[in-house]
């Protein structure tokens, strides 16, 4: 991956084909998208730019508080730095909260949302979810990195650890170990910040692009309850449900989920902007 110097970072990146540009942002598996890019529906026809956050692998490790605003100003200085000056946005879990965020701050340098899944703890269900994630926050901190995450991924992917790591090390190999080692960052600033983030009725009336919402079917109440409430409130919005998938659903099957990704793209080109 190349590096990038924005807001006294450095940001690892990887930019691939050729076309209108995707901005891709990853949650807890930094390398999430991967499986995305060799899929030919976006690889042959987009400009495909992923990125590992501040906090994550190779970019900068700064100290908390690193807020989901943070998050969305290292977005748009990569973007400055390979000049582009507008773009498609995806994001996975805590990625499509740091996509939303990008938009609401910097809405001209967002021509459209992709959300796969956004992890908005603020609805019911996301309170719900951190009480029930009580062992996994112990876990954490009693030192046991690998039981929290084994633990925490379990619990949003709805599969058992066993099947959930086979698929995860089958598509992006080396991602637990790679989530292992940024434990720190995940548990210690990136859920802290995202309990804090605000995102209501209000956010999302000025959300202007055109969304598509991702959900899987047979994901978590969690985010059932993010796709009814991104479907009420956003002005903009389609939805795609992938079949026979979780939380993890470009990374349990990448090929539905870039075709509906590409199909998306298609009916919004940045060229009709």
């Amino acid at each position: 991956m190349e590096s990038a110097k924005v807001n006294d970072v450095e940001l690892e990146y990887e930019v691939v084909g050729s076309g209108e540009p995707v901005v891709l942002i990853s949650p807890v598996l930094a390398d999430g998208f991967l499986p995305l890019l060799s899929e030919p529906a976006l690889a042959d026809r987009y400009q495909l730019i992923r990125y590992h956050k501040r906090g994550w692998c190779g970019s900068t490790h700064t100290e908390p508080p690193v807020s989901v605003a943070d998050h969305a100003a290292d977005a748009a200085a990569l973007l400055d730095h390979l000049g582009i000056a507008r773009a498609h946005v995806a994001g996975h879990s805590t990625g499509a909260v740091a996509a939303l965020q990008l938009a609401l701050t910097c809405p001209e340098r967002v021509h459209s949302l992709i959300l796969l899944e956004p992890s908005m703890l603020s609805l019911p269900n996301g309170q719900a979810f951190l009480q029930q994630a009580g062992p996994v926050f112990e876990a954490y901190g009693s030192g046991d990195h690998e039981g929290a995450l084994a633990m925490f991924m379990g619990a949003v992917s709805g599969i058992d650890w066993a099947n959930c790591q086979a698929v995860m090390e089958e598509r992006v190999p080396g991602s637990v170990a790679a989530a292992v080692k940024d434990a720190d960052t995940f548990f210690g600033v990136e859920l802290p910040a995202l309990t804090e983030w605000v995102f209501g009725p209000e956010q999302a009336a000025a959300i202007n692009q055109p969304v598509l919402s991702v959900l899987g079917a047979e994901t978590q109440p969690l985010w059932v309850e993010v796709a009814e409430f991104l479907r009420s409130s956003l002005p903009h919005v389609e939805d795609c449900t992938i079949k026979g998938v979780g939380h993890l659903l470009h990374i349990q099957r990448p090929q539905p989920v870039a075709r509906a990704m590409a199909e998306f793209l298609g009916r919004n080109p940045i060229a009709d902007d």
